[in-house]
This record gives structure tokens, sequence and C-alpha cells, in this order.
């Protein structure tokens, strides 16, 4: 437990985005509710995939494009907790800082969004979607999903913020676009949703949908402070998602997803593997107990390399790839 007498104020780092803001003000809610007294700040970090907004993220390289500087000022103390979404957060971490809690995990899944006016829907759903239409994603997952569905589409690559892709979207430039269902939900874009995809259609990304908090790993007080905003069950289903993540040596931008779930005690898992133009995707499920959570990331994964992944990930990362 918190020692009341030792309260302070602590200091939450975040990327300045809508989102990113709402889940880091949403964090300091949640702490306010556990300690009323508490004095919480947050101070707004750009990060390298912020400053970057004219090339797609898989061109960009590297990891941790979303956090590195929100690390760099928890490793200064500037900050004392950083506040992720899970799909940004790299499987290593700096000497000296740790992921110590994940919340409880919105809905993981993709949305397909189309043009919405006199209150219906333009395109009523992916499988309505005319030949040739052209499609915004700033996911290569998403992208080889749709196209090895539907190798017609015109997949073309999209950034910037909600109201910027939607503004693009209304105006005609692209046909319909997919998105992170959580984010729409939690900016109370809900009813922008033409259709929630199911995993048949786009398996998540690795992380999907959960809000996760970084710190320090000798800061005891601030460890202990935010330890009851995890949520186990999410924590163990994110956990081996990532396992699977590191094991492929993947990051937030390349054609890897994953969902792992929680079903009557079990740990239910399905993750993929695929080329670019959607030409080839490797699936593979696995099952397990939850004490096992990691061994079943890495199982998965192994069974998916020896399938022919590695040889689509090399190629991933030695081409010009865009989405």
């Amino acid at each position: 437990m918190v020692n009341s007498m030792k309260i302070k104020k602590v200091v939450i780092g975040t990327r300045g985005s809508k989102l990113a803001l709402w889940q880091a003000e949403w964090i300091q809610s949640q702490l306010q509710k556990l300690y009323p007294d508490l004095k919480i700040g947050l101070i707004k970090i750009k990060t390298t995939g912020d400053k970057i907004q004219d090339v797609p993220l898989a061109q960009v390289g590297g990891k941790g494009l979303f956090v590195k500087e929100i690390e760099e000022a928890l490793l200064r103390r500037e900050a004392d907790i950083a506040v992720h979404s899970m799909k940004d957060v790299p499987t290593e971490f700096p000497e000296d800082l740790h992921l110590a809690v994940i919340c409880e995990r919105e809905d993981p899944r993709d949305a397909f969004l189309s043009r919405l006016r006199n209150a219906r829907f333009e395109i009523a759903g992916f499988t309505a979607l005319k030949k040739g239409a052209k499609i915004g994603t700033s996911s290569l997952r998403r992208a080889c999903q749709l196209l090895s569905i539907r190798p017609d589409l015109k997949v073309e690559h999209l950034r910037g913020n909600l109201d910027t892709r939607i503004r693009k979207l209304d105006e005609g430039r692209f046909d319909a676009f997919i998105l992170a269902a959580a984010g729409l939900k939690r900016l109370g874009l809900k009813h922008r949703i033409t259709e929630v995809l199911p995993h048949e259609t786009t398996l998540p990304a690795i992380g999907q949908g959960a809000v996760g908090i970084e710190c320090r790993t000798d800061d005891e007080y601030i460890n202990n402070l935010i330890a009851p905003l995890n949520h186990p069950e999410t924590f163990l289903c994110v956990k081996a998602e990532r396992a699977f993540l590191k094991k492929l040596e993947g990051g937030c931008q390349v054609p890897i997803a994953a969902h792992a779930r929680l079903i009557d005690g079990k740990i239910v898992m399905d993750g993929i593997v695929g080329a670019v133009d959607g030409s080839k995707i490797i699936r593979g499920h696995i099952e397990g107990m939850p004490v096992h959570v990691e061994n079943l990331g890495v199982t998965l994964a192994e069974d998916i390399l020896s399938r022919g992944a590695k040889e689509i990930l090399d190629e991933v990362y030695q081409r010009d790839i865009r989405p």
C-alpha cells in the first residue's frame, strides 16, 4: 500500500495527440480517485513519430518511434510515469525502466470507416467496397491482410490525427479507411464506425486497445502507487502477444499481428505474419495455461517462422516498404 504520508506530486509524460492526452488524463482521473490528495501534472512530449508526418512509419525505421523521448524524460526524472498505447511500445526497455501496469483493454479490433452523409454510410462495410476502391491506412499489418482478401484494392498511406483523417475521408479523397476501434471509441467517435472488422478480416496489432504505464524500476513509491491500475487478464494476454513479437524481432510497423484472450482459464492466441502485398499470409494458433504465457507466444512465433515467416520478414526489412 502507498503510505499517505508520502503523497507527493506525480508527473505523467505523454505524447500531445488527442488520443494520447485522453489516455494520460484517464490515468490521472483513476489515480485521483484512488488518492484524492495526490497532485498530478502532465507534460506533453513530442516524439520522433510525431515529428515525421509525411513519410510512412515503415520507412522511418527503428523501434520506439512514439516512446523514446518520453523514456528519456523518465530517466532524467522530469516525469514519474509514462502512459503509452501498448501497440507503440517496443519489447525491450532501457535499463532502469520497465512496464509496471497494463490497464483493462478496450475493444482490440480494427474499425472500417466510410463517408457519412445524411446520417447514412455511403459504403455499408468492407465487403461492399467496389473494385479498385481506395483505402487509407498507416499500417502494413492492415494493408497486407486487406490485400490478401481483396488484391484489387488501392491501399494508400494515411497519417495525421483523427480529425485530419476523417476530413480527408469526407472530402472524398478516400473511399474508406481502417483505424483502431479503441481510439475512436475513446475519443467519442464511435458513431463514425461503419463496421468493426472481425479477426478473420484483420487480426489486431500486438497490444492494440490496451494502455500501459512505464516507470523507473527502482521507484518503489511510484510502482506501489500505480499497481492498483493493473488489469491481470489484460497484462497476461498482452504479455503473450509481446513475447510473440519479440521472438519475431518485429516492431510496431511491420506486417505482424497477434491477439490473445483468456477463455475458460486458458490463453487462446492467434498470430500472423504477412507479405506486404498480401500475396502470402502465414497464420498460427495456440492454446495453453497462463503460467506459460511467454512460452506460448514464443512457441507460436517459432511455428510461424518455420512455415516461411522468416523469409517474409527478411524481405520486409530489406526493401523500401510502404503500405
